[in-house]
């Protein structure tokens, strides 16, 4: 392990939230670095076509994570490709352990995120943004007036599903069990929307297409039957994994292991005061809503606590001593 690296901030996670995050305290000439394990963009990377977030008609999801991160940097912003293996407080300060180098800041912004749980079946992972998605609310409108499927019996399935039939001809929901987990008003929703059906002790073993979805295989899980059924997508929504274990004990989760915070994006300790110079934004947080516009104005307002935060209790800022570079951005 080399020597620790300093900074003002550092932000945990490439998303939309964190990449807002970097816009944000970078151009407030806080000297700022990004910690990224994977791809910049997080999930958003994942997405074929963004069109619901505003001032953008159409952008790949790829292609705007790209946008946001050279806008960071043209600012002064610093990206290192390390996953985050834990982090403490020591003094006035914090400690973010990597595998590769200890980072040292004043603030720590955590956008590590969550991740989507997979079915883990032949096809999802190579059709995933082409015909499956974890996201109605982003990718329902792109198949209009077509079938598609539905996996899962939660709130979450039930109201994403109820929420694709504003757009498609017929959702078939697939659920592992013979009833559904969702709550009793959503379940009254469900059953009395006419272009929902359900397939009950039915699971996914594979989804099919060369370069969209065309269907899937399934398996009735009672009487081991194998069947195909053809769609144009597969929505899935079988829960979802904050990225928190690198936390540790260092501050309260809610059941979900999601961090709680309060307006400004601060966890509040055992006795109720905010942890200082932590912030947690995005998808990471309690009660995310889980979109592009929410999980970036997260990110805002994370570094606007950071930076009241630190003018409050340092004179020592390190800031960044080249003018940023030219940028359109306002």
């Amino acid at each position: 392990m080399t020597d620790a690296r300093h900074y003002d901030v550092i932000i945990i996670g490439g998303g939309p939230a964190g990449l807002a995050a970097g816009v944000y305290a970078a151009r407030g000439r806080y000297k700022t670095v990004l910690l990224e394990k994977g791809v910049i963009g997080g999930q958003i990377a994942l997405t074929e076509i963004v069109e619901n977030y505003p001032g953008i008609k159409s952008i790949n999801g790829f292609d705007l994570s790209q946008e946001m991160l050279q806008q960071a940097a043209s600012y002064g912003m610093e990206t290192e490709y390390v996953e985050v293996t834990g982090i403490e407080r020591t003094g006035d300060l914090w400690t973010v352990h990597t595998s590769d180098v200890d980072f040292i800041a004043k603030a720590v912004i955590n956008t590590a995120g969550a991740d989507y749980n997979r079915l883990g079946v032949p096809g999802e992972e190579r059709l995933t943004g082409k015909g499956v998605s974890y996201c109605a609310t982003c990718d329902a409108a792109f198949f209009k007036d077509q079938a598609v499927i539905v996996v899962g019996g939660g709130d979450a399935a039930i109201e994403e599903g109820l929420f694709t039939t504003r757009y498609i001809s017929k959702a078939t929901v697939v659920h592992r069990r013979d009833e559904l987990r969702a709550s009793a008003i959503l379940q009254e929703r469900a059953f009395a929307n006419d272009k929902m059906e359900f397939k009950w002790n039915t699971v996914v073993t594979e989804v099919l297409g060369d370069d969209l979805v065309t269907g899937v295989k399934l398996k009735d899980t009672v009487t081991g039957v194998e069947s195909e059924m053809e769609t144009s997508a597969v929505f899935i929504f079988i829960g979802q994994h904050p990225n928190t274990d690198f936390l540790g004990d260092l501050l309260p989760l809610d059941p979900g292991k999601h961090v709680i915070v309060d307006e400004w994006m601060r966890p509040h300790g055992p006795d109720g005061e905010p942890i200082p110079g932590f912030f947690a934004a995005g998808d990471i947080r309690q009660n995310s809503a889980r979109q592009v516009a929410s999980s970036v104005g997260d990110g805002v307002t994370a570094v606007i606590a950071a930076d009241h935060y630190i003018s409050a209790n340092f004179t020592d800022v390190i800031g960044l001593d080249a003018e940023p570079a030219e940028s359109t951005a306002g």
